[in-house]
């Protein structure tokens, strides 16, 4: 890549990256989920490539800050399944990230629809 040339995989990593909690949290808005669970769920979203070495650590840390809570289940199938579901600080965060997400959905579909018109085929 030359000097000036944009890394679009790297600021899709980017995309991503900030995107990841707030996605994990309207999943976890919805039911309560098991790590592989969520895993699946977030895959079959298109583009945003979350991994298990990037969703367990990001689960750890909203545990550690209070957003989530984990329980362990005993499963049928297999091993024991870690449960994870909102506390009423992550109830808070999911409503507040979904209002700024919002406006800031709104904000840039406006900018890149004024721009849009002038990117080339």
């Amino acid at each position: 890549m030359t000097s000036g040339q944009l890394d679009i995989g790297g600021w899709k990593a980017q995309l991503r990256k900030g995107a990841a909690e707030f996605a994990v949290l309207s999943l976890l808005a919805r039911k309560e989920m098991y790590g592989i669970e969520l895993l699946d769920a977030l895959s079959g979203a298109d583009g945003l490539g979350i991994s298990d070495g990037t969703i367990y650590p990001l689960l750890k840390r909203l545990q550690l800050e209070g957003r989530i809570h984990a329980r362990w289940q005993p499963s049928v199938t297999g091993p024991p399944r870690k449960y994870y579901s909102l506390t009423a600080e992550g109830k808070l965060a999911v409503s507040a990230m979904g209002q700024a997400w919002a406006e800031f959905r709104l904000q840039l579909d406006r900018l890149a629809g004024q721009a849009g018109e002038n990117f080339p085929d």
